[in-house]
């Protein structure tokens, strides 16, 4: 079986040449942002976009699966759920990131974050009409992950770096909060020094949205990738590789990633808080 299967793609191999005359794929062009609905104020850009749109979703479902998972009073399967949930975002996110007596304040942003993001990353695996994109009038299916876009993620990690740095002065004051960035070395280093962890503060701000961003871009793109080598060769024995890797790395984003991304984000986002309102040095 291992022979025939090897014989078939070796023949489907042997004859691109007039298969790569048949058309172009680019699975980049998924990710371009066009403006759906225009909303220009003066220099400020707020039209809806693609990403806009899952984003809204996304929030919708959120607070869906908030209400539906979390509300209750008999003890069900349902419940049971949103305890599991609720219990991982305690345990593992918030206690192990925030000093005890910020949980109460910070628990709430933290957990909804970590929900959120796992909620627009499944999103994102679900084939869905929005891909803009028509065919004989029909809306084309596909599927698109919101945070796949950088402006997306850096959003997101931006509203944790104002309230990482906003929770760290109100908690300590701006004096002693800004002192804390300042390690004990020799003061001859301090000039080389305190520019590097001015550097690190921000470079927090990079980890967050990169990381994110390119875990999910990464996902779709091989994955459109894997069925865009049957268009672009024009030659369907390829579907005998392309499709069950494309499956395999389907279901593994779907399984795996999307779950790990988003307790990443909302871990690093409570120790982020957490080193600010009690800082080390």
């Amino acid at each position: 079986m291992t022979r025939r299967l090897a014989a078939v793609v070796l023949v489907a191999l042997a004859f691109p040449a007039s298969a790569f005359a048949r058309g172009t794929f680019d699975p980049s062009t998924e990710f371009e942002q066009h403006e759906w609905i225009p909303i220009h104020l003066g220099p400020l850009d707020l039209s809806i976009t693609k990403a806009v749109v899952y984003l809204f979703i996304g929030a919708a479902l959120t607070i869906l699966l908030g209400i539906v998972l979390m509300r209750g009073k008999a003890l069900t399967r349902r419940l049971t759920i949103g305890e599991q949930i609720y219990e991982v975002a305690q345990t593992q996110v918030a206690e192990q990131g925030l000093p005890t007596r910020a949980i109460g304040r910070w628990f709430p942003y933290v957990a909804s974050l970590m929900l959120f993001i796992w909620v627009v990353n499944m999103l994102g695996f679900i084939p869905l009409p929005l891909t803009g994109e028509t065919w004989h009038g029909i809306p084309v299916w596909g599927i698109y992950a919101a945070t796949s876009s950088l402006s997306v993620t850096l959003a997101l990690a931006l509203l944790t770096f104002v309230f990482t740095h906003f929770e760290g002065i109100r908690a300590n004051g701006a004096v002693r909060y800004f002192k804390s960035w300042i390690p004990e070395v020799p003061r001859a280093l301090l000039p080389l020094i305190v520019p590097l962890e001015i550097l690190g503060q921000f470079m927090r701000l990079i980890s967050l949205s990169v990381r994110l961003f390119a875990n999910m871009l990464a996902g779709h793109m091989l994955i459109l990738t894997f069925v865009g080598l049957i268009i672009v060769l024009g030659n369907v024995f390829l579907a005998i590789i392309a499709v069950p890797a494309a499956t395999l790395f389907y279901l593994f984003e779907v399984i795996i990633v999307v779950s790990i991304q988003a307790f990443i984000f909302a871990a690093l986002a409570a120790i982020y808080i957490g080193s600010a309102i009690e800082p080390e040095h």
